[in-house]
């Protein structure tokens, strides 16, 4: 392991325990003048979503001032999901009401990069919806380094994440896209990153700053994307990553990680392009293909998959008008 990589691990990995007082964040936090938004992703989560704004409610708005903006931003649920996050007292908002004028775009992506521009915090943290054993630390973990430390722009979650089955749960697995995919594509084309324990984790706070600079896949490759683009211009100083301990949520099958996976690694091709560091590769297929057997039959199924990317928060005109951008 390099000495740029342990260095790091001693000085920008922390335990959500680190954290605990949440009074002297809030503290840092005013003294900084910081204003911190809370945005929760969603599609079809009418299970968990009542139980998460509850709790960060409570906790971090009512009780401890932490969170100054809490929303839900909807993908287009099919289910109660917006009705039970209004209920509870989160904003809620459809991705496809906010900057109607660039159009509608399904995908988890599109919801991160709307709330830049519908959400006013300085940070802005991320969490997603279908966790199960929800708790503040989800939230406080990652913000701190951010409010503690002025050269911390992007902190990232990592935790053990056991798998859920009929009875009961199995104390590990779970990161499979990570092991499999993209760990041994840090390794090989970007070393330094592979201090990142969880990079595809769903909980990260990021300052507004670096948001609006940086493009958005609408779909799996937005964290990947994220991480290589904030590395190769902010460097490995600018993440930090907290252990949350344990995170229970929805697994799933490994035909839906084929599909993320496929995302995934058009999104990193097109990066390895952009950066000048491969050449003479052919276009990607957008066609991604599996197999399903029935008896001695077999089918191919195939779908279309496109990472299609949002452009940089920062060139849409109604967000440089919103946040007084000039120039």
């Amino acid at each position: 392991m390099s000495d740029k990589i342990t260095k790091w691990l001693e000085t920008n990995t922390f335990h959500h325990g680190e954290f605990w007082d949440i009074l002297e964040l809030v503290r840092k936090k005013e003294a900084k003048g910081l204003k911190i938004s809370l945005c929760i992703p969603t599609l079809n989560e009418e299970k968990t979503i009542g139980k998460e704004i509850v709790i960060f409610k409570s906790e971090l708005m009512e009780r401890y001032p932490l969170i100054d903006e809490f929303a839900v931003i909807d993908s287009g649920s099919e289910d109660r999901t917006l009705e039970v996050a209004a209920s509870f007292g989160a904003d809620t908002y459809r991705a496809k009401d906010i900057l109607p004028e660039v159009g509608d775009k399904r995908g988890k992506g599109e919801n991160l990069w709307k709330a830049i521009y519908q959400l006013k915090g300085d940070i802005i943290v991320y969490v997603d919806a279908d966790i199960k054993n929800i708790h503040p630390r989800f939230v406080t973990g990652i913000v701190a380094p951010l409010i503690h430390n002025d050269g911390v722009h992007y902190c990232k979650a990592f935790y053990d994440r056991p798998m859920a089955y009929s009875t009961g749960i199995r104390s590990s697995g779970g990161g499979r896209v990570t092991e499999i995919l993209i760990r041994p594509l840090f390794s090989l084309f970007f070393p330094e990153l592979t201090a990142l324990i969880q990079p595809l984790s769903g909980e990260f706070a990021v300052r507004r700053g670096v948001l609006e600079k940086i493009p958005f896949p609408i779909g799996y490759g937005v964290e990947t994307a994220h991480i290589l683009d904030v590395y190769r211009e902010w460097g490995l100083e600018a993440f930090a990553q907290t252990d949350l301990d344990q995170r229970i949520h929805r697994n799933q099958s490994t035909n839906a990680l084929g599909k993320m996976s496929f995302g995934i690694l058009q999104t990193f091709i097109k990066r390895l392009k952009a950066y000048g560091m491969v050449d003479r590769l052919p276009d990607m297929a957008t066609l991604y293909r599996q197999f399903q057997a029935e008896g001695n039959r077999y089918e191919q199924l195939t779908r279309e998959i496109v990472e299609y990317e949002r452009p940089p928060m920062a060139t849409i005109p109604a967000y440089r008008k919103k946040y007084g951008i000039k120039g």
